[in-house]
């Protein structure tokens, strides 16, 4: 196949076309649910890279497919000394350097455009800010509603949010605010005990509803779609279980290095950086239950007992569950990549891992005994993100006198990027007098037949938070249950005498470390 996942297959593809009904609705009816409410999207960090690389462009993409309200406004807040022109200036920049948008509408766009200075830790800067603000209402007829996003260094969240707090901009319906809601990137926390004093610290100012915890991985399509395919489908459903499913995996492949951001990686290693959000979010949306109703804290309900049913992983023989590594030099794309050790700001003698495969089990009716792999890593062959449901093979083969006993088990791919598809692998027979099978795939591209707008990651959420809309966010109870079963994990491997020797060594532009490689192969068809 080529995929290079799965060599055991022949290669020949079935495209599965979409034949539903035309039921007369447009594909950008599909964008946007009910009116939107005007607002003021408040960004601190605004001269950062998340502003220019991803939330200013997202939102200029929301602008592009009217999905935002009509009146709207982006204030950028940060350190630095700008001016309201100097702001557009570096956003029209960004917008031009992405070079996937058209420009022809960004005139329009930046007139509601405005920056204001402001010092995190000075109650003066936000008394400044709230009148700005208040002044930026009156201007243009706006009800007081405002989403005020993190887009700074972690270390600044708890600062922030008490600011705001002190300043009254977090309280709701009273003097000239409308709803307020918070928006905070991970990480939350690194381990349990922070994740907890990071939430209380958001609770003295803003209640649950008002706080968005952003994982921009479940608002991917296909994420999403998980739960459409499992739960709309009576041909899976009834099988997604143990009964039927011999292993899941659950990959998140990278080919770059550590690049700009050394400075956090080596305080977060992969384990935090990827497996406390990420990885824990795409398991549970592999693994929970259906939901009585399609609503935010139904979903996020059943998401939390999947990581109260998670099987603590051993003390001892951290191995037989959890390998580690960390990418050697090599060669990505052609080209010659560094050792994470020769990378810019990066400790010579670092133990910090960048790559991680996991081995979980949830002790709970439908998943009892059935591993699951979740793997992690930089500097890998290529760029993959997809869930592996690898079903049983069939209990007795009627052709064993004929074929033998092996036939090779079905398997599903549920890919999210950089292709975002489901593939289902099964058996045949091949033309002829003889009985020779072979594997096919029925694939399909979740884009095909569909030309409606197409929405980023960055872009659902923050239309998500704009709505109202908590379903794609982190709950405070999940939040805290995942690092709950991550923080001893991270103990026993950043506390084990034996650290460097169980920091596994891998080059650059390969699966990973040799002691994984078995795992891999479960995973990948690599190794």
């Amino acid at each position: 196949m080529d995929d290079g996942l799965d060599k055991e297959g022949s290669g020949l593809k079935t495209v599965v076309e979409s034949k539903a009904p035309d039921l007369g609705i447009p594909p950008e009816a599909c964008l946007i649910e009910g009116i939107i409410e005007p607002c003021t999207i408040v960004i601190f960090g605004a001269s950062g890279d998340l502003t220019t690389r991803k939330l200013v462009p997202a939102l200029y993409n929301l602008y592009l497919n009217n999905g935002l309200p009509n009146p709207f406004l982006i204030v950028g807040c940060a350190r630095r000394k700008w001016t309201r022109q100097d702001f557009q200036r570096r956003m029209e920049g960004s917008i031009k350097e992405a070079g996937d948008m058209s420009t022809s509408k960004w005139p329009a766009f930046e007139a509601f455009l405005y920056y204001h200075p402001l010092e995190y830790d000075s109650p003066q800067s936000f008394a400044k800010l709230t009148q700005f603000l208040r002044d930026l209402d009156r201007k243009h007829s706006m009800e007081g509603n405002r989403i005020f996003y993190l887009a700074t260094p972690p270390f600044l969240y708890k600062k922030i949010a008490q600011m705001l707090g002190q300043a009254g901009l977090s309280v709701e319906r009273v003097n000239g605010n409308g709803w307020s809601r918070i928006v905070v990137e991970k990480p939350f926390g690194r381990d349990l005990a922070t994740a907890v004093d990071l939430n209380q610290t958001l609770y003295e100012s803003f209640q649950e509803h008002q706080i968005y915890r952003i994982d921009h991985y479940l608002a991917k399509e296909t994420v999403q779609n998980m739960l459409i395919f499992r739960f709309c489908n009576t041909i899976f459903e009834p099988i997604w279980n143990r009964e039927y499913i011999d292993y899941v995996g659950i990959i998140a492949a990278e080919t770059l290095g550590v690049e700009h951001r050394a400075g956090y990686y080596e305080q977060a290693g992969v384990l935090r950086d990827m497996f406390q959000n990420h990885m824990m979010q795409l398991l549970a949306l592999t693994a929970m239950e259906p939901p009585s109703l399609f609503e935010a804290d139904r979903v996020r309900d059943e998401k939390v007992k999947v990581f109260r049913s998670l099987k603590p992983l051993p003390n001892t023989n951290q191995e037989e569950n959890l390998i580690l590594g960390q990418y050697g030099s090599g060669r990505i794309d052609g080209k010659e990549v560094s050792a994470y050790r020769d990378e810019s700001g990066v400790n010579p003698e670092s133990l910090t891992p960048t790559f991680a495969i996991m081995r979980v089990f949830i002790d709970n009716w439908r998943w009892t005994g059935i591993p699951f792999y979740m793997i992690s890593g930089k500097r890998l062959a290529r760029k993959l993100t997809q869930i592996v449901i690898q079903f049983r093979e069939v209990p007795h083969s009627m052709f064993q006198d004929i074929l033998g006993e092996h036939i090779m088990a079905n398997r599903l791919l549920l890919g999210v990027q950089p292709d975002e598809r489901i593939s289902l692998t099964f058996q045949t027979k091949n033309p002829g007098a003889m009985i020779c099978i072979r594997s096919v795939t029925m694939d399909f591209n979740y884009y095909l037949n569909y030309s409606g707008p197409v929405l980023a990651a960055y872009e659902k959420v923050l239309l998500d938070c704009i709505q109202g809309d908590h379903i794609l966010f982190w709950r405070q109870d999940g939040v805290e249950l995942s690092w709950s079963f991550l923080t001893p994990v991270l103990e026993m491997c950043e506390n084990c005498p034996e650290r460097a020797e169980q920091l596994h060594p891998y080059e650059s532009g390969g699966w990973g470390p040799e002691a994984a490689q078995a795992w891999m192969k479960l995973i990948t068809g690599n190794g």
